[in-house]
């Protein structure tokens, strides 16, 4: 790390070593989604050294985004989210090399990114059938994969969980997931959660228009989505955030112990 950077990532290189800031600004990141999760992942990746990132997201920044996303406020709403991130990660670290995507991640779609040339893939992303299809396609590849779970309907950080996928208990979209892999055809290879088995019930009112629970159709922050109505589950403002940054712990973790 060299020029105006040098001193962002003192005190990471006192903790860690220039090897450490070597190997990170190296690596090829891609998120898919940056939402509630994915917003705050992107922005500790930055500030841990990645350089290579490229987001990837189709929506624009609503009211509803402003108690939990890193970049929603009041004066961003409706415009595109991966290019407001993508702005304020670069005020971090100028020398940055950050591509913003505003698009779907699908079937239609998937030649288009590119999976094997990165080192880390990380999902973040809403739809369920998206997010089944990014699992199998990420772990055919030799890209270290990591998948956020449902952080909806959840106000304890101390039950926040790493595991192997498999492994994972207690939370619906997991359950979900599986379900799904196993009449797909499953996946290639073993992969890390991030997930709690805390689980509420919302206490206010249901927006008007939105429809009970589909228990196949979980987004990634637990809320529930029907093909043509969504009943949007509550959220805090920490617990998305909290599953966003354990994730980053893992790819800083998986880089640390490179041989």
């Amino acid at each position: 790390m060299t020029g105006n950077s040098e001193g962002i990532f003192q005190r990471t290189e006192l903790l860690l070593g220039n090897d450490f800031l070597r190997r990170a600004a190296e690596k090829r990141v891609i998120l898919f989604g940056v939402g509630g999760v994915g917003s705050w992942c992107a922005e500790m990746l930055i500030r841990s050294g990645i350089v290579h990132l490229t987001l990837v997201d189709s929506d624009r920044v609503s009211m509803t985004n402003v108690n939990r996303q890193l970049m929603a406020t009041t004066k961003t709403v409706g415009l595109v989210k991966v290019e407001v991130l993508k702005q304020r990660l670069l005020e971090i670290n100028p020398t940055a090399e950050i591509i913003a995507l505003q698009r779907i991640y699908s079937p239609e779609t998937h030649e288009t990114f590119m999976l094997e040339s990165y080192d880390f893939i990380i999902d973040a992303i809403d739809s369920l059938a998206n997010k089944v299809y990014l699992i199998q396609q990420a772990t055919k590849t030799n890209a270290r994969f990591f998948s956020s779970m449902g952080a909806a309907l959840k106000v304890d950080p101390t039950r926040i969980r790493v595991d192997e996928f498999w492994k994972v208990q207690g939370c619906p979209l997991a359950k979900a997931l599986r379900s799904r892999l196993k009449k797909t055809g499953g996946v290639a290879k073993k992969f890390t959660c991030v997930y709690s088995d805390e689980l509420l019930e919302n206490k206010g009112d249901m927006p008007t228009g939105q429809v009970e629970n589909n228990p196949e159709a979980y987004d990634n922050e637990g809320s529930i989505w029907d093909s043509r109505k969504a009943r949007i589950n509550g959220t805090s403002s920490y617990m998305p955030a909290m599953f966003g940054m354990t994730i980053t712990s893992l790819v800083v973790k998986a880089i640390m112990n490179e041989k």
